[in-house]
């Protein structure tokens, strides 16, 4: 496995519970994806662990790592891509299988993920300022848009017209967060 270090991998404990980063396994690359099967596992060289008596059964689904589940691996997060626009931009990854899961080839991968992040604005938070602050801009200074915040809070919300129109473009998910980011879940 490319770049993975032997002191991840504990000692002291049985050889059959090693994460699959400190095995060597015999992989059957020629089994049917999705299929359940059992390879024969033994130790890396260097790694200090109980009973080295030789190799142990390990069971694994036949798939290679960069088709394993979403619960499965992580990958790192872009915070600097713009979520709101449209279409919905891109980026690529990098993801690394959980030590835990056995599959085929590299560990490590590269993923085309959605613009996906959020700073913690929420939605309802927004919607409810807006109805009963939007007079003095409250929604907007939560949003970070402090600019038009000093707009409405001088003009009383536009005399309600502004107000009413933020309550409609919050309500609508339109109006969101000045950095770009999305509303929490």
């Amino acid at each position: 496995v490319h770049g993975t270090s032997h002191e991840t991998c504990p000692s002291d404990v049985p050889c059959s519970r090693l994460n699959a980063e400190c095995l060597t396994c015999d992989f059957n690359y020629t089994c049917v994806y999705g299929e359940e099967l059992t390879v024969m596992c033994h130790p890396k060289q260097a790694i200090n662990c109980i009973d080295r008596s030789g190799s142990f059964e390990r069971k694994m689904v036949c798939r290679y790592c960069y088709q394993t589940a979403t619960s499965e691996h992580t990958c790192d997060h872009n915070s600097t891509c713009q979520v709101n626009s449209a279409p919905r931009q891109r980026y690529i990854a990098t993801c690394n299988v959980r030590p835990d899961v056995l599959c085929l080839g590299r560990r490590q991968f590269h993923k085309n993920l959605l613009c996906n992040w959020t700073k913690g604005y929420s939605w309802w938070t927004a919607l409810v300022l807006s109805i009963v602050l939007g007079g003095f801009g409250a929604d907007r200074f939560y949003l970070g848009m402090w600019q038009e915040g000093i707009g409405k809070l001088f003009s009383f919300g536009g005399l309600g017209v502004w107000t009413l129109v933020d309550v409609v473009l919050v309500a609508a998910g339109y109006l969101g967060p000045a950095d770009g980011s999305l509303y929490i879940s």
